[in-house]
């Protein structure tokens, strides 16, 4: 377990120095502190503002459970969607035992 905590916090690491180094090899007026690290790992470090945070944490209109982080490296988790699929995950498996057990 100390080795997959060990291997998220590295690339996690290389992530935000991949994201600040594609910034810094841009000229100083192209810069615009949110992208892609190869085009897969979100990264933002602009300051954040509430519309932002709504948008990636609280957006029930969306199927998407994850969405670009609002400050930093990586993804948000998209509550009301997450905990949606949560509960219809339960449900299957709610029913599926249902019908198990109905059947022996």
């Amino acid at each position: 377990m100390n080795d997959l905590i060990r291997l998220i916090r590295s690339l996690v690491w290389l992530a935000l120095c991949g994201a600040i180094y594609q910034e810094l090899r841009k000229p100083a007026g192209e810069r615009t502190w949110h992208g892609k690290v190869l085009g897969v790992v979100p990264y933002d470090f602009r300051v954040p503002d509430w519309r932002r945070v709504r948008d990636a944490y609280w957006d029930p209109s969306t199927d998407r459970v994850f969405s670009d982080h609002v400050f930093g490296v990586g993804w948000a988790v998209n509550i009301p969607v997450a905990i949606r699929r949560l509960n219809g995950s339960a449900r299957q498996y709610l029913d599926a035992s249902r019908r198990r057990s109905s059947e022996e």
